[in-house]
C-alpha cells in the first residue's frame, strides 16, 4: 500500500514587501507637498511685492495729506515728520472764494447725470441692435463699434467749433448730452454682449401674451440686466469723475468746475503752490469713487456668474 506523496511546505516570505514601499511613497508625498508649498509661498510674496508697488503712490498721497507743505516736495517716505490737520481746513474751504462743496456738488451732478444718461441711452440702443431684425443693423453696429477706434483727442476741435457755434460752451451741454444720445459705443457694445446671452424665450412667450418691445424691454429685459447696468454705470461714474479735459476744454465759470480743475488750481507754477491743501482736497476726492465701488460691485460678480445664460 502506497502512502501519498508528501509535499513539502513553502516557505513563508519574509515579511510584506508594501510595507516597504510605503516610506518611499511617504518621501514622494511629502516632497510633491514641499514643491507646492515653495510654488504657494513664491506666489503670494510676489502678490504682496506687486501691491505694496500698486498700493504705494495712493498710501503716500493719503499720509501727505497730513503732512505740512514744505515737507511734501521732495519726501518719498510714508512715515511724516510732522502731522497737521491744517491741509483739510484749508481743502474745506475751498480756493478762489469759492467752498470745497461747490466743486464737489458739480462734480457730482455730473457724474450723477452721466450715469443715468448712459444707462437709459444705452440699454435702449443696446436693445434695439440684440433684439430687432432691422434693415442695416450688421453694418450701423460695426460703424457703432468703429468709433472705439477713434480717439478724443482727434474730435476736440470739431465738436469744440460745433458747441461754440450753436452757444452751449460754459455749460455742462457738451459734457452731457452725449450720455443721453448713446454715444459711448463702449457701454452699448457691453449691454449688447450681455442681452445676446439672455434666452429669447423670454421674448417669444411675452409676445404671445401680447407685448411689444417697449414693454418687453421694461417688463423683462431691463430688469435681467442689473449686473451689466451696475458695471456700466460704475465706469461711467469714475470716468466723469475725474474727466478733467473736457470740462477744462468747455468750462471757463471758477464756480461750475467740478473736483479735477479745483485740484489743479492748487499748483501755480508763478506763485505759492499749496501742496498739503491739494493732497487732503484729492483724499477727498477719492472717497465717493469707493464708496460707490463697493456699493455696486456685489452686481459684478453677479453679471459674471450671470454670463452662463446661453441664448
Amino acid at each position: 500500500m502506497s502512502t501519498p506523496l508528501q509535499t513539502e511546505p513553502r516557505p513563508e516570505p519574509h515579511g510584506n514587501p508594501e510595507p516597504a514601499r510605503e516610506p518611499a511613497r511617504g518621501a514622494l508625498a511629502r516632497r510633491a507637498a514641499g514643491r507646492r508649498r515653495g510654488r504657494t509661498l513664491g506666489f503670494h510674496l510676489a502678490a504682496w511685492a506687486l501691491a505694496v508697488v500698486v498700493l504705494y503712490p495712493g498710501v503716500w498721497m493719503v499720509l501727505s495729506a497730513f503732512r505740512p507743505s514744505s515737507e511734501i516736495i521732495g519726501q518719498t517716505g510714508l512715515i511724516p515728520d510732522q502731522t497737521t490737520l491744517d491741509n483739510f481746513r484749508k481743502a474745506f474751504e475751498g480756493i478762489g472764494g469759492i467752498s470745497f462743496w461747490t466743486f464737489f456738488g458739480n462734480s457730482l451732478f455730473l457724474a450723477a447725470a452721466s450715469v443715468i444718461g448712459v444707462c437709459l441711452s444705452c440699454s435702449v440702443s443696446a436693445y434695439a441692435f440684440a433684439r430687432i431684425d432691422f434693415p442695416g443693423r450688421s453694418v450701423f453696429f460695426a460703424l457703432m463699434i468703429g468709433t472705439l477706434l477713434l480717439p478724443f483727442h482727434v474730435v476736440i476741435i470739431p465738436q469744440f467749433i460745433m458747441f461754440n457755434e450753436i452757444g452751449w460752451t460754459d455749460s455742462y451741454l457738451p459734457l452731457l448730452v452725449g450720455k443721453f444720445l448713446a454715444t459711448d459705443a463702449f457701454f452699448v457694445f457691453l449691454m449688447v454682449q450681455f442681452m445676446r446671452n439672455l434666452p429669447r424665450e423670454l421674448d417669444e412667450s411675452a409676445r404671445i401674451d401680447g407685448a411689444g418691445h417697449p414693454r418687453i424691454f421694461v417688463s423683462i429685459v431691463l430688469p435681467l440686466m442689473r449686473p451689466v447696468l451696475a458695471t456700466a454705470s460704475i465706469f461711467a461714474f469714475i470716468w466723469s469723475w475725474n474727466d478733467f479735459l473736457a470740462p477744462l476744454i468747455y468750462l471757463r465759470s471758477p464756480d461750475s468746475y467740478p473736483l479735477p480743475l479745483m485740484l489743479r488750481q492748487y499748483t501755480d507754477q508763478t506763485t505759492t503752490s499749496d501742496y498739503g491743501a491739494q493732497m487732503a482736497a484729492a483724499v477727498l476726492a477719492l472717497v465717493p469713487v469707493l464708496i460707490f465701488f463697493v456699493l455696486f460691485q456685489r452686481y459684478i460678480v453677479e453679471g459674471v456668474a450671470t454670463q452662463g445664460l446661453k441664448g
